[in-house]
């Protein structure tokens, strides 16, 4: 059984050289169920954060920008006007890891702020 989002958010991501399997569909779901508004395909999670105005949606990519850094874990983000949205999967394994998770829960976290 995965861990809550408030565990989650507490983990700090752990290095991945590859040599790893990554997470299976029910693993992932599992995941996903401790999430809100992140979706699965293509081997990724995503989700489209929704924002006011341009400066609210730049200060957010900002401070992902900086728990990426902190967690040296780094998504693919979209920006626009007034929305962003965020990829993350573990490219060292070509799949999912519990990184990817625990990032989207700080970002989820960081939103409600």
């Amino acid at each position: 059984m995965t861990q809550p989002v408030s565990d989650l958010t507490s983990k700090k991501c752990k290095p991945c050289e590859g040599g790893v399997a990554p997470l299976k569909k029910a693993e992932i779901d599992n995941f996903l169920n401790h999430l809100e508004g992140w979706q699965y395909a293509g081997g990724k999670i995503a989700k489209t954060y929704a924002f006011k105005n341009y400066y609210q949606t730049m200060a957010f990519v900002n401070a992902a920008a900086w728990i990426s850094h902190r967690e040296d874990h780094h998504p693919d983000i979209s920006v626009g006007y007034n929305q962003c949205r965020v990829e993350y999967s573990t490219h060292a394994i070509n799949g999912l890891s519990e990184n990817d998770f625990i990032c989207a829960a700080k970002l989820d976290k960081l939103f409600e702020l």
